[in-house]
Parts: structure tokens; sequence; C-alpha cells
């Protein structure tokens, strides 16, 4: 008998946003796998560092940051192939993932790697998106409204012509790309409908006008955008 695989969503950084269930298979497993960015400390394990069970195996995945893909891709090659010793041995393992583990989660990548041939469940987790939403008190959709979700990275005439097209907007991924952000929002005379959200729901949690934000900054931030009148009114 080989062991599951569980993807567990772990929220957007505050502990006790962690589901029951999520919390309960992070203790009760003796497996646990989690991604590190270029040798630096694992986030998703600092979030769920209390529920961890003493000489849990633990499987860290170091993935570095590069523009290129294949550094990335080799680095969940190795620890799905860790993974995957772990599971023949017949242990179950939980891999810990930030927010959503299918909504911008390190762990899709591991999943297409592993579910072919293992059983695997996913445990969603709330995302960073309806934890900056809840942070800003600002509600993103109501009735037909659409809500457009955009990482940073694209291309500045990319963002233009979609955030123009769109009712509500959520910027994800900001990091380098803020000037960038900025600029095409205020290109569209938009500005004063976004708001910039850093760090949401840990104790260092930044909630501001986007014309009042700093000029860089962290991965972990986004920005709020939304048209016309409230329409939950």
């Amino acid at each position: 008998m080989t062991g599951t695989l569980y993807g567990v969503g772990l929220g957007p950084g505050a502990p006790d946003l962690i589901t029951l269930r999520a919390a309960r298979l992070i203790a009760g497993v003796a497996v646990v796998a989690y991604p590190t960015l270029a040798g630096g400390q694992s986030f998703a394990r600092a979030i769920a560092a209390d529920l961890i069970p003493a000489g849990a195996t633990e499987i860290v995945m170091d993935v570095p940051m590069s523009l290129e893909r294949a550094p990335a891709q080799a680095a969940y090659d190795a620890g799905a192939a860790r993974i995957a010793a772990s599971l023949d041995a017949g242990h179950d393992v939980v891999c810990l993932c930030e927010g959503d583990p299918f909504f911008y989660g390190s762990f899709m990548y591991l999943f297409a790697r592993l579910s072919t041939r293992y059983r695997v469940e996913v445990v969603p987790g709330v995302t960073s998106l309806t934890a900056c939403a809840a942070s800003a008190g600002m509600p993103l959709v109501a009735r037909n409204e659409r809500l457009t979700v955009l990482p940073g990275p694209l291309p500045e005439d990319e963002l233009r012509a979609r955030i123009a097209g769109a009712e509500s907007v959520v910027i994800m991924k900001l990091g380098r790309h803020m000037a960038k952000i900025r600029a095409v929002i205020a290109g569209l005379g938009l500005t004063q409908h976004a708001t910039y959200v850093a760090r949401a729901t840990l104790p260092d949690q930044v909630v501001l006008p986007l014309a009042d934000a700093p000029e860089t900054a962290p991965y972990f931030s986004m920005i709020l955008l939304t048209k016309g009148a409230d329409p939950w009114l």
C-alpha cells in the first residue's frame, strides 16, 4: 500500500486561518514537504510550525528565484522524487502550501508530477485575494459583476488593456513590478479607486490607498481596484 499525498492550503499567513482539516492532517502526519525560495526560510513552514509533529521527516524543496523555468522545474522534479519515495514506503505526506494549493499555489507543480501515480487529496485554504479584501474592508464583486485577477509580471500593454476592460481587478505579485503597475493605473485615471495591501493578516500588515503606498512592494502584496458605484449598497 502506498501513502496518500495531501496538498494542504495554509491560508495567507496568520496561523489561526489554517482550516481545521488542514490542522488535523499536519498534526497527524510523519512526513511534511514544503518549498523554500533560493535557500531562504520557508514561509509555508513558518505558518504551520506549531502543528508539525516533533520528529517528523521534512522534505525541503529549494526553488531558485530565476526568470528561467528550468531551475525551478528541476527543483520540483527532485522534490517529487523524494515525496514519491516516502509514498512508496507507505507514508502519507502533507505538502504545505501558502494560500490555496490551486490558486497560484506551488503544490500544483507536484500535483502534475504525482497525481497520476498516487492518491492525492487537496485541502483548500483561504486565498490571499480574499484575505486582502477582508483586511481592506473592500467588497470585490456583487450581483453579475466580473472579477479579473492579473499577475504583476504581465507586460505593460497587456496590463493596461485588461484593467481598462475590467470591472473589479486584483493585481498580484507586485514585487519589482510596482512602478510599472502604478504607472498603468495612473495612466487610466484609476489611482483613486485602488487600494494597496501587503502581508495581509500578519502583524506587519499594511493597507493604504494606492496613492499613499510605498515605491517598492514585497512579493506578498497586491492591489485591489473597483470601478464605479458600490453595487452592494
